[in-house]
């Protein structure tokens, strides 16, 4: 999600797709045999550098001591710039030897068979040490194509000033009670609770809504599932916010930066984003980081938790395909995973390294930023990708949040939205 724009850690979402891109400079060849397990490995991950370089070189200096004849060659890639780079290098078969992706991106290129597939290559015994919840994230048509690495679930932060001044107690856990929280807070303080764009290529915060409510998105074939009792009140929810104005208008035009921006400013009471971007705060707004705090996600009747992941995929294309999958999951275990969580401030994708107290255990002095670690990190058990990887999930996305702005603005009734929706999506080629 766009949340983190300003902490390239926790960007997850991207930009639109274009296999149309200029060509960018392809990878070193490693010189090594197929399979010899020796040679580069050339390893992408995205906006690490300079931030975390304190961790990687030490971590790649210990891989290749403990290998000899391999070296790593890390190189960190901007995250405006690689979808880009990655759908080039992957079309020209210069792709890296080891990725860092999202899973909602990684699997439209998994629909092409660009990855390496690794049920018969990780052994079961360190499969299992992965959240299994997490693990099926990176899972299309029964095949999988990533090894899960580092996470964010989200927390409810929220302006404490803001619930005072218009007598709200406590903060909502579930939608209903935000829409109360809505108009309680609108009411007394003019101010808005939130804000949830329906910016079709933007966040999927209001479709993941959607499964938190209880809707089933697509049926086992593909088809829409949408057109339900569920999708109907679901979407009935975010028309009546909107309508009756417990909801900025910017939604229909604005991005989740905007809503980021609007919680900074003292413009709403409640920011939907990671634990870690409680110090973004801190550093933008110092005023509101004072007085902020957070609750556990928001959620529906199912009591569903978001999770956001990053993978580290290894393209099938690779030259070096036993070292790359070696190196891959020496970044992303259990002792490794620990560390990074830590300089990084996210979770990790391990059950042992999540079991660490320092995600269990509140510290004496508890900061703000202490408090949102635990609570997201005691979601981890409950959390998964709530859109669940499927063939154009981007479209379908963009699908429903067109009906539902056209719902919002009166152009069409709630029934016409949501059957218009199913419609176009079923009709897709």
């Amino acid at each position: 999600m766009k949340t983190w724009k300003t902490f390239g850690v926790f960007a997850l979402l991207g930009i639109a797709l274009s296999w149309l891109v200029s060509c960018s400079p392809g990878r070193v060849s490693s010189g090594g045999a197929q399979g010899s397990g020796t040679g580069e490995v050339e390893f992408w991950t995205m906006q690490l550098s300079p931030q975390f370089d304190d961790y990687f070189k030490p971590l790649i200096a210990t891989f290749e001591k403990e290998n000899p004849g391999t070296k790593i060659r890390w190189v960190d890639v901007p995250w405006a710039e690689m979808e880009r780079k990655i759908l080039t290098a992957v079309a020209a078969k210069t792709a890296p030897d080891v990725v860092n992706l999202n899973p909602g991106f990684a699997s439209q290129l998994a629909e092409r068979n660009a990855w390496m597939t690794l049920d018969d290559k990780v052994p079961a015994e360190v499969r299992q040490q992965y959240f299994p919840n997490i693990w099926q994230a990176s899972i299309l048509n029964n095949q999988t194509f990533g090894i899960p690495w580092y996470l964010t679930t989200r927390v409810a932060i929220y302006n404490t000033d803001i619930f005072k001044q218009a007598g709200v107690n406590t903060p909502p856990a579930t939608y209903a009670e935000l829409a109360q929280a809505a108009k309680q807070i609108k009411d007394k303080t003019g101010k808005y609770a939130f804000f949830a764009t329906a910016v079709p290529g933007d966040s999927g915060e209001i479709m993941e809504s959607f499964v938190q409510m209880g809707v089933q998105l697509v049926d086992a074939q593909g088809k829409a599932a949408f057109n339900s009792p569920q999708g109907k009140a679901a979407f009935q929810y975010w028309v009546d916010l909107y309508k009756n104005g417990l909801m900025p208008k910017e939604v229909l035009t604005e991005g989740h930066r905007h809503g980021i921006d609007l919680y900074q400013q003292g413009g709403t009471a409640v920011l939907a984003s990671g634990a870690e971007f409680l110090k973004t705060i801190a550093k933008n707004a110092p005023t509101i980081a004072q007085v902020s705090d957070s609750a556990a996600q928001i959620t529906g009747e199912t009591n569903k938790k978001n999770v956001a992941v990053m993978d580290l995929v290894i393209p099938k294309d690779t030259d070096q395909p036993d070292a790359a999958l070696k190196f891959a999951l020496f970044v992303a275990n259990n002792a490794n995973q620990l560390a990074f969580a830590k300089a990084a401030n996210v979770l990790p994708s391990t059950v042992s390294a999540a079991s660490d107290r320092y995600f269990t255990t509140m510290p004496a002095n508890a900061t703000a930023i202490d408090k949102a670690r635990i609570v997201s990190a005691g979601q981890l058990k409950d959390a998964e990708v709530l859109i669940p990887v499927m063939k154009d999930g981007k479209l379908l996305q963009k699908t429903i949040y067109e009906n539902l702005q056209a719902a919002m603005l009166g152009q069409k009734s709630v029934d016409q939205a949501i059957a218009d929706a199913a419609q176009t999506w079923n009709a897709r080629s």
